[in-house]
């Protein structure tokens, strides 16, 4: 007889849906640019039965789009950099290097989203735009969906400061040649969940996108 524990087949279980979730209450704790809920609720158990009833905090945001604008002709990525104000405490600098990326509002598709922001922050036009992946940045306590791609670019005559007045953008376009971005997203400078999921599909596709050009 084996000692080895037996492993259960995840893939034969039902799985939960949000019908085996009960919501008593739902209460509006704030209301600005983006909200805040406390919700009242119970769900059941993997075990059997229900949970007690608890109180989870949710935070709602629009879904966001970012795009890792990639040049395979001259192996070259832009970036933006540009004040987060989550960031406030770092220990480095509040201003960080990122993909360029932005919220869909009603109406939009994900696709349309990752054109518009390219030209608004980095007066880029892509080309090829390749879907990598859809995820929820911190699903414990928001409810926010990001969809990231790759976009092919002519990186030649890029740069220079971009964004809307409107909304408050101060954004600086940097090109960077790729290996020299690998070299900061080593060292965390690039220390964002876009960056560092979009850098590592690019490292595995590099190759390939050159080779098509």
């Amino acid at each position: 007889m084996s000692d080895t524990p037996e492993v259960p087949d995840l893939a034969a279980a039902a799985p939960f849906t949000a019908a085996d979730v009960e919501l008593l209450e739902r209460r509006c704790l704030h209301q600005g640019f983006f909200r805040l809920d406390a919700l009242h609720l119970r769900h059941r158990l993997f075990e059997g039965g229900w949970s007690q009833p608890m109180v989870r905090e949710v935070h709602h945001r629009h879904d966001a789009v970012g795009v890792l604008l990639y040049d395979p002709e001259r192996d070259a990525v832009a970036l933006v950099e540009q004040f987060r104000a989550g960031a406030l405490e770092d220990p480095d600098s509040p201003w960080k290097l990122e993909v360029v990326a932005g919220l869909v509002e009603r109406g939009e598709s994900p696709a349309e989203v990752a054109r518009r922001e390219a030209l608004e922050e980095a007066g880029c036009e892509v080309g090829e735009l390749i879907a990598l992946h859809t995820y929820y940045p911190s699903p414990g306590a928001c409810d926010e969906r990001v969809t990231l791609y790759c976009g092919l670019i002519d990186s030649r005559g890029l740069g220079g400061v971009h964004g809307l007045d409107e909304e408050h953008e101060d954004i600086r376009v940097q090109v960077l040649p790729f290996l020299r971005a690998w070299e900061l997203l080593q060292a965390g400078r690039l220390d964002n969940a876009m960056c560092l999921i979009a850098f590592h599909w690019l490292a595995g596709e590099r190759a390939s996108l050159r080779a098509r050009r």
